[in-house]
């Protein structure tokens, strides 16, 4: 539902806010007033195509902002949670375009994508009159119609899971069909690679480590005659630092004895000296452990350079040749059991092509039942909206795959095309006129006709179609009297189930209205403006009265248009 609409330096608009109702709001207004730019303007929330012409003459942008109730439509909180928008009871759509030429789009004070902004508009808003957003004129949307119509959610969710497996098994034997050459031709060398790396066998980490044992193992000679100094200065000689400091070590005790401050250092020596006894223990340890073998080092360095090579020819480093090895190794597996896999995935795709087909026919079955249904209510409605001699169908069309088709469901055992909601392709067809052919409902000429169909459609469907918000734009094009009574009984029956915002010419469809809004053009200095107002009830009455006899009202106008609204004279 739109709770208000913000429309700033848009044409002839200069500011104007508009709070909206539940239920059927009625705008009306003279010719050239700015009915039509007002909704040209909702136009730009549904992503539609903006020029920089639109920019009031003075401004330097214009803006359009609605906000929404969607507090109970998953749909679009969904999708504002996949594009990590945050999700309130009510959204703020807004967009602006500058003279300079940028189109920035706001979803809820982010800024957004016009993709992502016309995605959100086809969940909230169905625009019907002289604009090209019309869903039902759009022949890809039938099928979702039919199918809310239809109420077959679990088994489109079933036919769903299988489509997805079918794309995923399709696409993998595909891929593997197209790799078979390459795989044979590169097999051998393969296995000569893998034969190379694993005779060396190369570890994560290897190579550091190799480099630390071959660090000490030339510099084992000096390693060693440096630990046995060490040792023999602190440890083996006559004069050692560990007995000389023995030796201080007494002293000082004894000079404690006659005076107690050196009490401390005589207990610092002691750590002295176990210091020295650490240090001692630990290079007589490490020298017994130094290796001088020369057979080792000619090993280790010989290891090192086989490493070396194969970093050369495979990577770069040791961990790129590893990972080589396995990716390698995965398709010399693959080029082995190709033939094993390829059987193994053909039999995959030719039972989930066979379930497929099964859950489609069902489908499209329930699809048939609905659409004779949807014929004879749309006709009976479009007698009501003053085309008696229309007829309408339902058109459902399955295609056979060729027989080299690679894409395709089996149903009975025959190969038809097929997409993510079966195999039904789905148009709306329609006559309005003794004797003409049936055609799409985009080739309608008429704006009148058109937007009548939609209603019909829409009145039928209503319990069915989630859009909360219907725009209908002149829909009284070229109707009148008791047609034009039957026009508004069905926008306001539609009301029960949509918010409806319609503009109108006609008194017997101003005279339903929940909420009246009139809009009006004004001078200001050299400039025209157009401004919208809601009207109160006696107003309301004046409006209808003057679409019923032009500006001069009379009491009889007056009278009339009490009728039309139900109001008791």
């Amino acid at each position: 539902m739109l709770i208000s609409l913000l429309v700033k330096d848009y044409a002839l608009i200069e500011n104007i806010g508009v709070e909206f109702q539940k239920g059927l709001n009625i705008i009306t207004g003279e010719t050239g007033a700015g009915k039509s730019i007002l909704i040209d303007a909702m136009g730009l929330l549904l992503g539609e195509r903006a020029s920089t012409q639109v920019v009031r003459k003075g401004a330097n942008k214009s803006v359009v902002e609605g906000v929404f109730s969607v507090a109970n439509n998953p749909k679009v909180e969904k999708l504002l949670s996949e594009n990590d928008i945050d999700h309130y009871d009510e959204l703020i759509v807004r967009r602006e375009v500058s003279l300079k030429g940028s189109n920035r789009c706001f979803l809820n004070d982010t800024p957004t994508s016009l993709a992502l902004l016309k995605d959100i508009g086809n969940l909230l808003i169905d625009l019907h009159g002289q604009h090209e957003h019309q869903s039902l004129l759009r022949s890809s949307t039938h099928i979702d119609y039919l199918d809310e119509f239809a109420e077959i959610d679990p088994l489109l969710y079933e036919y769903k899971e299988y489509h997805q497996q079918l794309s995923e098994i399709a696409k993998e034997l595909y891929l593997l069909k197209n790799k078979e050459r390459a795989l044979k031709d590169e097999r051998d060398a393969y296995e000569f690679q893998m034969k190379e790396i694993d005779a060396v066998s190369p570890q994560l980490g290897e190579e550091e480590t190799i480099k630390e044992e071959l660090n000490l193992l030339e510099h084992s000679e000096k390693l060693l005659h440096l630990t046995n100094k060490i040792y023999t200065l602190a440890y083996e000689d006559e004069y050692s630092t560990h007995d000389n400091l023995v030796s201080i070590q007494k002293s000082l005790e004894e000079l404690s004895e006659i005076d107690k401050a050196f009490g401390e250092k005589a207990s610092e020596a002691d750590s002295a000296i176990a210091i020295i006894n650490d240090i001692s223990d630990f290079v007589r340890s490490y020298k017994e452990r130094v290796d001088n073998d020369p057979d080792k080092l000619d090993s280790l360095r010989e290891r090192l350079g086989a490493l070396s090579l194969l970093k050369k020819r495979y990577g770069g480093t040791l961990d790129k040749v590893i990972e080589h090895r396995e990716n390698i190794g995965k398709e010399f597996e693959i080029a082995n059991n190709y033939n094993e896999k390829i059987e193994k995935l053909g039999k995959e795709l030719a039972n989930v092509r066979n379930k497929s087909g099964e859950i489609a026919k069902k489908i499209s079955e329930e699809r048939k039942v609905v659409a004779n249904k949807i014929r004879l209510e749309v006709v009976e409605e479009l007698k009501e909206l003053g085309i008696p001699d229309s007829d309408f169908q339902v058109n459902i069309r399955n295609v056979k795959a060729n027989d080299s088709a690679a894409n395709f469901i089996l149903v009975d055992g025959e190969k038809y095309k097929f997409n993510a909601k079966g195999f039904d392709e789905i148009e709306f067809l329609i006559s309005t006129n003794p004797g003409e052919d049936m055609k799409p409902l985009s080739k309608v000429a008429s704006g009148g006709e058109v937007s009548r169909i939609m209603l019909a459609l829409k009145t039928i469907l209503a319990k069915n179609d989630k859009l909360p918000l219907l725009i209908f734009d002149e829909i009284d094009t070229g109707v009148s009297g008791r047609i034009a009574q039957k026009v508004g009984n069905g926008l306001k029956a539609l009301s029960r189930y949509h918010q409806i915002i319609a503009i109108t010419h006609l008194p017997q469809i101003a005279g339903l209205s929940d909420q009246h809004f009139a809009v009006e053009k004004k001078s200001i200095g050299t400039r025209v403006v157009s401004s919208i107002r809601p009207l109160e009830d006696e107003e309301k009455v004046n409006e209808v009265a003057k679409l019923i006899s032009g500006e001069d009202v009379t009491e009889a106008s007056i009278e009339s248009a009490k009728e039309l609204m139900g109001i008791d004279a």
